[in-house]
């Protein structure tokens, strides 16, 4: 099909990633504590209400993160970038808390590429934490 007669897509946002998790509320927990972010939605759905929708996300962001309990895989594996303007205080503050799976401090030895380190959540999805300037 050609770009003159392919429709342009109604889609303008990621609002959603997803990670499987073991246990949403050990994944509930682990979000709000170590990473501080805030819940979004936890509501159950079904029947019977056998199924649940949690998500949560940084205060203030657009975008969400669903922490989904397995449907056809094990849980981890996944992986999403989160922001900040000063990666090495991040940093810091999730090496004070102690027993997160943080990869060393970052530094300036890469030109041309972004500060960040990258840790992982208990299910083994990776999080990228990333030095984003503030004003442009």
């Amino acid at each position: 099909m050609s770009n003159e007669t392919r429709s342009r897509t109604t889609v303008t946002n990621i609002g959603v990633a997803m990670f499987t998790v073991a246990d949403q509320d050990a994944a509930k927990e682990w979000y709000t504590t170590v990473l501080d972010f805030e819940v979004r939605s936890d509501t159950r759905f079904g029947p019977n209400g056998e199924h649940r929708w949690l998500e949560v996300a940084p205060r203030g962001s657009t975008a969400r993160l669903a922490l989904n309990p397995p449907m056809y895989d094990q849980p981890g594996g996944s992986s999403i970038g989160v922001e900040t303007p000063d990666v090495a205080a991040e940093h810091a503050r999730l090496s004070a808390i102690g027993g997160v799976d943080l990869d060393p401090a970052p530094d300036d030895s890469t030109p041309g590429a972004p500060k960040l380190f990258m840790m992982r959540d208990p299910d083994g999805n990776h999080i990228a934490v990333v030095e984003v300037p503030t004003g442009g």
